[in-house]
């Protein structure tokens, strides 16, 4: 599988990539480019498999990929991530997310889409 270069280094790509999983998994729901919402469908979808193993070897895995922040509540990204996404998907087979087109942005002429867990 090709993945999408979306214009920068592999250490900025990756770190965006972080960044957006890291949201995605902390409010359930983000906007962003259309091209980097495709991008992260299968980040965050490998990221909530691994998490419903549920084994000390699954959360070092995370734990190396989700950026350590907290949301309102004072839960962290990781614990989200184990204690209430993946329990949620735990007969499902795959598909976590759902992108959905939103338009485009008003500056740069960009197609916006939002990136939701299902």
């Amino acid at each position: 599988m090709q993945n999408r270069k979306l214009g920068r280094t592999a250490d900025h790509r990756k770190a965006l990539l972080r960044n957006l999983a890291t949201e995605v998994i902390l409010r359930g729901k983000i906007e962003t480019t259309e091209m980097k919402a495709k991008e992260l469908r299968s980040v965050v979808d490998n990221l909530i498999t691994i998490a419903k193993k549920d084994d000390l070897a699954a959360r070092r895995q995370a734990a190396a990929y989700v950026r350590n922040v907290s949301n309102k509540d004072g839960k962290s990204a990781l614990s989200v991530l184990f204690e209430e996404v993946a329990p949620k998907y735990k007969d499902r087979q795959g598909g976590y997310t759902r992108v959905t087109k939103t338009g485009i942005r008003r500056g740069d002429n960009a197609p916006m889409a939002t990136i939701e867990l299902v």
